[in-house]
C-alpha cells in the first residue's frame, strides 16, 4: 500500500480519523490524500432565481442582486473553511509523522469524485458520521453508506476517538470479501505484529460448515505469521461480535461489506450496517 485516501469534513468524526490515517501511513511508509469536498448544493442559486412575478421588476432586481452578492460572500467563506480544515488535517498528520502529503478541495459530491480518485488509492478513511453527527447518533453518515456501496477499495470507518491499535478482531465467514480482507491483513505490513482474534459466528456448535471455513482462516492466517486467537461462537451475530469487542479490549474490527446472503447492489449487508452503527471502534471493510 502506497497511497491512502482521507476524506474530511473537519467534524468530530474527522478529527480521529487524520490520527488512524497516521497510525496507518506510518507504518506503510504511504501517501495520505486528504479530500474536502464543498456541497454543491450550498453553491450560488441565486442567478436562476426570478421573483418579478410575485413582487415586481424593481423589488425583483434589488432582491436578486442582494442575494448573489450573498451568495458570492458564501462562496467565499466556503472556501476559507475549506482551507482551514485542509490545513488542520494536515498538521495533525505531519505531527503523527507523516511525510507525504497532499490536500485536496473540490466542489460538488463526494461519491461522484469517488470512481476516479480511489483508482489511484489502495485504502479509502472517513469518519463514521459527519457534521450531524450530535444530531443524528443512531444513523451512518449519508456519504458514508453511498462510498461503502460503490467503493471496490477497502474502507476503513473510524470511531469518535482514536486509541492506539494492538488487537485485531476478524469477522469471519467464509465469504469472498471475508477471504479477501484476510489476504489483505496478510499481505499488509502495517499489522505485523498485532494480535489477531478471528471469530465464526454459527447457529450451533456442530455446524461443519463454519467450522470448516473457522479452521481455513485460522490455517491461512498462520501460514501469514499470525498465531492467531480463534473462536465459534453461536447467537445473533451483531450482539456476540460487540460483546467479544468489549470483552476482549479489541481496537479494530475486520469484516465485509457482505456475508452470503447478499443484497446486490441495494444496501451494505445489515450485519454489518448494525455493526458500524453500534461500534465504538473503527472498522475496516472490505466488499
Amino acid at each position: 500500500m502506497k497511497q491512502i485516501l482521507l476524506c474530511t469534513d473537519g467534524s468530530i468524526f474527522a478529527q480521529s480519523s487524520y490520527q488512524y490515517g497516521a497510525w496507518l501511513a506510518t507504518r506503510l511508509d504511504a501517501r495520505v490524500d486528504v479530500l474536502y469536498v464543498s456541497d454543491a448544493r450550498s453553491q450560488a442559486t441565486a442567478e436562476a432565481s426570478n421573483f418579478s412575478g410575485s413582487i415586481g421588476v424593481d423589488a425583483s432586481d434589488v432582491l436578486l442582486k442582494q442575494l448573489v452578492a450573498l451568495e458570492h460572500e458564501k462562496a467565499k467563506l466556503n472556501h476559507q473553511r475549506a482551507k482551514l480544515i485542509l490545513q488542520d488535517a494536515e498538521a495533525v498528520l505531519t505531527r503523527g509523522g507523516v511525510t507525504k502529503v497532499q490536500v485536496m478541495h473540490k466542489t460538488g459530491f463526494l461519491v461522484d469524485f469517488l470512481p476516479e480518485l480511489e483508482s489511484e488509492v489502495d485504502l479509502i478513511i472517513l469518519g463514521k458520521r459527519g457534521e450531524a453527527a450530535e444530531f443524528a447518533s443512531g444513523h451512518l453518515g449519508a456519504n458514508l453508506e453511498r462510498i461503502l456501496r460503490s467503493s471496490r477499495k477497502p474502507c476503513l470507518v473510524t470511531s469518535r476517538q482514536y486509541r492506539p491499535i494492538e488487537r485485531l478482531l476478524l469477522a469471519y465467514d467464509g465469504s469472498k470479501s471475508c477471504e479477501r480482507m484476510l489476504q489483505f491483513l496478510i499481505d499488509s505490513p502495517a499489522f505485523k505484529g498485532l494480535e489477531l482474534h478471528i471469530i465464526t459466528v454459527a447457529k450451533n456448535a456442530e455446524d461443519r460448515t463454519a467450522n470448516s471455513r473457522l479452521e481455513r482462516g485460522k490455517q491461512q492466517a498462520h501460514i501469514g505469521g499470525f498465531e492467531p486467537l480463534c473462536s465459534l461462537m453461536q447467537g445473533n451475530p451483531e450482539t456476540i461480535i460487540a460483546q467479544y469487542v468489549k470483552e476482549n479490549n479489541i481496537n479494530l474490527l475486520l469484516m465485509g461489506a457482505y456475508g452470503h446472503s447478499r443484497i446486490r447492489h441495494l444496501v451494505i449487508g445489515s450485519t454489518t450496517a448494525q455493526i458500524l452503527r453500534s461500534s465504538n471502534i473503527p472498522v475496516l471493510v472490505f466488499r
